[in-house]
């Protein structure tokens, strides 16, 4: 792959992961809960997410689930379900009151598990891949460049998540954040459940 064309490349995946969603709620959530750890961790098993879709868009598969509703369908309502979920919650801390370094709300296998699911559980992210990386694909690209695609797609995702992880734990921010952790609950919660309601509404690209 030309180098010109990877730029194109990493500068598509690199608008996609810093577009505001549920992945940047839910990487704020465990950083919040759990400090630098977990944040990184969630974000980095959200890249595995992301990698899972932009391997099957390689392998064209991608464009196999869209054209079946019933499957689609079912993404959409699971990823629906699971974010609305994760807005519940969210709201419930909320009414918890602040978090504390004592009160230990998130683990990192908490934050793995929510990373990976919280990106496969997005229809938005196999429409994403579909209508942006396919212009890189053709049909006699090789192994090799078919990985250059999807790793380019997980270390840009993991790399942005990371660094926000990082940043939201840094010694000055995390404790003004976790003072005001009651209404950044409620905030978040409300966003995942007004994602989850988008979703049922009708996944739109943007």
């Amino acid at each position: 792959m030309p180098f010109s064309l990877w730029l194109s490349l990493a500068a598509v995946c690199a608008l996609g992961a810093m577009s505001p969603g549920p992945s940047l709620a839910m990487v704020l959530r465990h950083t919040l809960g759990g400090g630098r750890a977990p944040g990184v961790v969630a974000g980095l098993s959200h890249a595995l997410g992301v990698g899972f879709y932009a391997l099957l868009t390689v392998w064209g598969l991608g464009a196999l689930i869209v054209r079946q509703p019933l499957l689609f369908q079912v993404i959409t309502w699971g990823g629906a379900a699971y974010l609305a979920w994760l807005g519940i919650r969210a709201l419930r801390a909320g009414r918890g009151g602040s978090l504390d370094a004592g009160g230990v709300s998130t683990t990192r296998r908490q934050a793995a598990r929510d990373g990976v699911l919280v990106a496969l559980g997005n229809p938005k992210l196999i429409l994403f891949f579909i209508a942006l990386l396919s212009q890189f694909i053709t049909a006699d690209m090789s192994l090799v460049a078919q990985g250059v695609i999807v790793l380019t797609a997980m270390l840009i995702d993991a790399g942005w998540y990371v660094l926000v992880a990082l940043g939201l734990s840094h010694s000055r921010v995390l404790p003004w954040l976790r003072a005001r952790a009651h209404w950044v609950n409620r905030a978040t919660g409300v966003l995942l459940l007004a994602l989850a309601a988008r979703v049922v509404a009708g996944p739109v690209l943007g």
